[in-house]
């Protein structure tokens, strides 16, 4: 294959600024805010050439609805899932499953609601 699987993702939010804020305060990094006509969407950070993809968050309530239960499932990258765990219950989010290992060659996983009512998780090596 001469492509990654996964191009862009898109994490549905009933307020921007809300989730703006969380996901800043989560992962330490800025989203950059856009309207695109009447569609607000927040832009994780991306680096060109580098391993990985990005999204952004989106409000848009007639495309887009929050869910716990329904929809994809986003998986971020982390060094180590339990340094953002550490900062989810203070920005807001809610910790759904701690650091679980998934296999010794795999890694381990998280899962957690973030402040828009999104089933969020995070994996690492470590």
């Amino acid at each position: 294959m001469e492509y990654n699987m996964v191009g862009w993702f898109e994490i549905p939010v009933g307020d921007i600024d809300r989730a703006k804020t969380f996901y800043e305060t989560v992962f330490q990094i800025e989203i950059q805010l856009q309207d695109l006509g009447g569609t607000k969407m927040g832009w994780f950070p991306w680096v060109q050439d580098k391993q990985g993809t990005s999204g952004s968050l989106v409000q848009n309530k007639d495309w887009y609805t929050p869910s716990d239960t329904a929809g994809v499932l986003i998986y971020f990258s982390s060094v180590d899932v339990n340094n953002e765990l550490g900062r989810i219950e203070d920005a807001g989010g809610k910790i759904m499953q701690t650091k679980t290992q998934i296999s010794p060659e795999i890694g381990y996983m998280a899962l957690f609601l973030d402040t828009e009512g999104n089933r969020i998780a995070l994996h690492s090596r470590q």
